[in-house]
C-alpha cells in the first residue's frame, strides 16, 4: 500500500483507441488509482426503462486488467435531459422563484421523490453490478453536492424538517421571533422557504428573518445529506464494507459538513485555492477537511496539475507548485493525491482546465514531467507515511452555524465575513509551526491546551461550559468581537455580551460601534502598535486585565485585548478585527505560555506520524536546523540533530526518526 496517486479519468469522452495511449502514459506517470463514472447517468440510463452498461463495463474491465484501483463513482452529479423531459418537477426552483430548465449541473430538486428513487436505482444497479470486483477500493457518491432548490416539494420538505425539529408552531413562532412584523404562523402550510419572493430584499444574506433563513440553510444541507444517504445504501446492499464518500469542497458555505460526518467513510475534497499566493488556505482547509471526522486522513479527490477553468482568470502553477502543494495535502492528512483531470477533455467548459495529459497526448511537457516525478517519489516512500495522525495540542473552533448566523445578521457590519476572521487565526498558528486542528464546537477538547474561537458568534448546548473545563484545567480559550451574540435559534442573549463566554472572558461589552473598512483605531501592546477594524467593541473589565488598548476615540486607552485568569488557565478576548500582526502577536503570546512554537522558522513544519515535513512556499532557500535524529523519506540521507539543512524554494524535506 502507498499514498494512492491518479485522478479523474472520462474515456466515454474519447474513442477507444486513444485508452491505449492514457494506459501507457499512466504506467509512465505512476498513476495507480483512477476515478471513473462520475458524470455517466446519461449513459448508463439513457431511458426511463433503458440501462446500459456496456461502455462503463469496458472501462471498469480496462481499468481493473491494467492494474489500477477503482473509486467508482453512481454518476448522479447531473440528471439526463430525458429525466427533466418527463420529469419537470426535478429540476430545481432558484432564489428568484424561476423553475429551471434543463442544463448545468447540480440541477436537481433534493426533495423530488423521483429524482431520490431513480438516482437510488442507478446507485443500486451499479453496486450490484461493480461490488464484487477487487479493484474498487472506493464508492464515489454525486459530485460536489451543492444548489439549494426553493420549489413545491422542498416547501413541503422544510415543513415536515421543522416538525421533526420542533415538535410545534408554537415553539417555531419562538425560535423564529415572530411577534415581529406580525409573523406568528397559525399552521405548518402557511410557512414558505424564505427567497428573494418572501423574506429577502436584497440577496440570499439580506432577510428580515434570520432564524427562518438560518433553518432553511440547515434544512437544505439535510436534504442533500438525504440524497447520500439514499445511494449509499443502496450501494451497501451489494457493497458492505467499501468506503463510501463524496467529494467536498473545503470551506463551502452552503453545506454543513459536519452534520455530514457521521455518514461519510472518509472525507475527500477537492481543493482549487483562489491564487497561487497563499500556501496558508490550503493549510487551513486542508485541516478544515481532516476534522470532520476527528482527525482521519482524507483524500485529496481533485486538484489541477496546472491551470483551472472555472475562474475569469485562471494563473497556471509555476514550476514545482503542483509537487509542493501535493506534499503540504499529503503533510496534513492526506492518503490520496488525486487529479482533475487525468485527460484534458475536447470540447464544453472544461476543455482548458488542466490536466495530467493534454489534448495532443504528449509525455514530454513540463506538466506531465513533474506529474510523473511525483509518482515516483510517492512510490517510493511506500506506506511510511499511509494512515499517519497529525498531532495537535491547539484547536479552532469552525462552526457554520455561526458563520450563516452573522453573515446574515443585519448589524452590526456585513464587513465582517467569518471564513477571513478565522481563516486569520489559523495563518498565526500555521505560521507559528503549532500543529492545530479545525473541528466543530462539538469536538471533544479535552485533549488541547488551546482553543481558539474567533467569531464564534452562536453559542449552542454546553459549549460554554466545556470551554470553560479547557481554561480551569490549564488550558487557554480565545474568542473575539462578535462572539457569544446569539442562541441556536440565533435569538439575542437576555445577558451582558459576550453572553455565555463572558464568566470565562472576564468582560462585558458596553457598547460596539462599526465602521466602513478602511478606518482604523491604532491598538497598542506598549512594544507594539498595530491596527483594528471594522468593528470596535468597548469592552468593561470584570475581572480581566488589559493587555492592548484602543488609542482614537471616544474609547481612547479602553481594553482592546484582554486576558482574565480562569481556574488555572486564561480566558483572552480580542474586541475587534486586527490586522495580521496583531493577532499574530496575541497567538503566539499564547502559544508561549504553553510552549508550542514549533522549532523551524522560515518553512511550514507539519509533524503526521513519525514524519516531519518541512515545506518551503518561498523563492528563497531557507536554512534550518534539525532538532532529532531522522532520514529524508525519499533520499535515506541521514540527519543528526543539530545538522544544518537547507530547504530549496518550492521544495519538500521529510524527515523521518
Amino acid at each position: 500500500m502507498k499514498i494512492r496517486f491518479g485522478g479523474d479519468y472520462n474515456p466515454e469522452q474519447w474513442p477507444e483507441k486513444v485508452w491505449d495511449d492514457d494506459y501507457r502514459l499512466f504506467d509512465a506517470a505512476g498513476i495507480d488509482t483512477l476515478t471513473v463514472g462520475v458524470f455517466t447517468w446519461a449513459l448508463t440510463q439513457p431511458a426511463a426503462d433503458t440501462y446500459d452498461f456496456s461502455t462503463l463495463d469496458r472501462i471498469v474491465e480496462r481499468a481493473s486488467a491494467e492494474g489500477r484501483a477503482i473509486c467508482l463513482a453512481t454518476g448522479t452529479g447531473a440528471h439526463p435531459a430525458w429525466l427533466a423531459r418527463a420529469h419537470p418537477e426535478v429540476t430545481r426552483v432558484d432564489f428568484e422563484g424561476r423553475r429551471h430548465r434543463f442544463g448545468q449541473r447540480h440541477n436537481s430538486c433534493p426533495s423530488s421523490p423521483v429524482f431520490r428513487r431513480l438516482s437510488t436505482e442507478v446507485a443500486r444497479r451499479l453496486a450490484e453490478r461493480y461490488a464484487e470486483n477487487p479493484a474498487i477500493v472506493a464508492w464515489h457518491v454525486g459530485n460536489e453536492y451543492g444548489g439549494a432548490c426553493y420549489c413545491e416539494l422542498c416547501a413541503a420538505g422544510f415543513r415536515d424538517w421543522l416538525r421533526d425539529r420542533y415538535g410545534t408552531v408554537e415553539r417555531v413562532n419562538e425560535a423564529w421571533y415572530t411577534t415581529f412584523w406580525s409573523h406568528t404562523f397559525s399552521t405548518w402550510d402557511e410557512i414558505e422557504p424564505p427567497s428573494a419572493l418572501t423574506e429577502h430584499w436584497r440577496g440570499p444574506d439580506h432577510t428580515a428573518f434570520q432564524g427562518i433563513t438560518l433553518d432553511y440553510l440547515r434544512f437544505m444541507s439535510d436534504a442533500m445529506l438525504a440524497n447520500f444517504r439514499d445511494e449509499k445504501a443502496a450501494i451497501r446492499s451489494s457493497a458492505p464494507s467499501t468506503p463510501v464518500t463524496t467529494n467536498f469542497m473545503g470551506a463551502y458555505r452552503p453545506i454543513d459538513y459536519h452534520r455530514w460526518a457521521a455518514d461519510l467513510d472518509l472525507v475527500s475534497w477537492d481543493c482549487y485555492p483562489p491564487d497561487d499566493e497563499h500556501p496558508e488556505w490550503m493549510a487551513f482547509t486542508h485541516d478544515l477537511m481532516r476534522g470532520v471526522k476527528g482527525g482521519q486522513p482524507f483524500w485529496l479527490m481533485e486538484q489541477t496539475p496546472s491551470t483551472t477553468a472555472c475562474r475569469d482568470v485562471n494563473p497556471l502553477k509555476r514550476p514545482g507548485v503542483m509537487r509542493l502543494w501535493s506534499w503540504q495535502a499529503v503533510a496534513h492528512g492526506a492518503d490520496a493525491v488525486l487529479f482533475f483531470q487525468m485527460r484534458a477533455g475536447r470540447g464544453a467548459s472544461e476543455k482548458y482546465h488542466g490536466a495530467v495529459i493534454g489534448h495532443a497526448g504528449r509525455d514530454d511537457t513540463r506538466v506531465f514531467r513533474e506529474v510523473a516525478a511525483l509518482g515516483a517519489e510517492l512510490e517510493k516512500s511506500g506506506d511510511a507515511l499511509l494512515g499517519g495522525r497529525v498531532p495537535a495540542r491547539v484547536a479552532i473552533l469552525f462552526d457554520w452555524d455561526s458563520w450563516w448566523a452573522l453573515e446574515l445578521s443585519d448589524g452590526p457590519s456585513r464587513l465582517v465575513r467569518y471564513q477571513d476572521v478565522v481563516r486569520a487565526y489559523h495563518r498565526a498558528v500555521w505560521a507559528a509551526g503549532a500543529g492545530v486542528d479545525v473541528v466543530p464546537v462539538t469536538a471533544d477538547l479535552s485533549g488541547y491546551d488551546v482553543v481558539l474561537a474567533p467569531v464564534l458568534h452562536m453559542i449552542k448546548g454546553d459549549l460554554a461550559g466545556r470551554l470553560e473545563e479547557v481554561a480551569r484545567r490549564g488550558g487557554t480559550v480565545l474568542s473575539t468581537f462578535l462572539s457569544g451574540r446569539v442562541d441556536e435559534d440565533d435569538n439575542a442573549f437576555l445577558a451582558d455580551v459576550p453572553g455565555p463566554l463572558g464568566p470565562l472572558m472576564g468582560i462585558r461589552v458596553d457598547e460596539w460601534d462599526a465602521r466602513p473598512a478602511g478606518v482604523v483605531n491604532p491598538v497598542d501592546f506598549g512594544d507594539l502598535r498595530v491596527s483594528g477594524s471594522l468593528v470596535f467593541e468597548i469592552v468593561l473589565p470584570a475581572g480581566a486585565s488589559a493587555v492592548a488598548t484602543y488609542q482614537d476615540d471616544f474609547y481612547a486607552g479602553t481594553p482592546a485585548v484582554t486576558r482574565n485568569s480562569f481556574g488555572e488557565g486564561e480566558g483572552w478576548y480580542v474586541a475587534t478585527a486586527l490586522d495580521q500582526a496583531g493577532i499574530d502577536r496575541v497567538v503566539g503570546q499564547i502559544l508561549d505560555r504553553h510552549r508550542l512554537r514549533g522549532p523551524y522558522a522560515g518553512v511550514e513544519s507539519v509533524q503526521r506520524g513519525r514524519a516531519t515535513f518541512l515545506l518551503n512556499h518561498g523563492a528563497s532557500p531557507v536554512s534550518v536546523i534539525a532538532h532529532a535524529d531522522s532520514a529524508e523519506l525519499r533520499t535515506g540521507a541521514r540527519v543528526r540533530r543539530g545538522d544544518s539543512l537547507t530547504v530549496e524554494p518550492r521544495d519538500v524535506l521529510i524527515l523521518v526518526q
